[in-house]
Order: C-alpha cells, then sequence, then structure tokens
C-alpha cells in the first residue's frame, strides 16, 4: 500500500493523522514524515493497528 492509500485509509474512517500517530507511539510531526515514502510491510502493519486502536476511540460515534 502505497503513503497517499494509507492518507486516504486515515481520512475514510473519519480519523486525524494525529490520532492514528498517537497511537503508533510517536509525534504527529514524524508520522507525517513516515508517510512521505510509502511504508514497509512490518510499519503498515503498526499503522494499521493504531489505526484500529484510534478508531475505537476517536472515530465517529
Amino acid at each position: 500500500m502505497t503513503a497517499k492509500e494509507v492518507k486516504r485509509l486515515i481520512n475514510s474512517v473519519g480519523l486525524k493523522q494525529w490520532h492514528v500517530a498517537e497511537f503508533y507511539g510517536i509525534s504527529e510531526g514524524n508520522f507525517s514524515r513516515l508517510l512521505r515514502k510509502d511504508p514497509t510491510e512490518e510499519v503498515y502493519s503498526k499503522i494499521l493497528k493504531a489505526i484500529d486502536k484510534a478508531e475505537k476511540v476517536y472515530g465517529p460515534k
């Protein structure tokens, strides 16, 4: 998955990048820099887990 697709996924579930960054364990700025390039499979897996956790807390109610 490309970085652009990750960003679209985050937006499609109603989250902001800082929501995901919080559960990924890094600052919003570092998360943004992480998505300048396409993530590796390992990073992508961690991002998906962070999205899932963030969605439970910040997602649409």
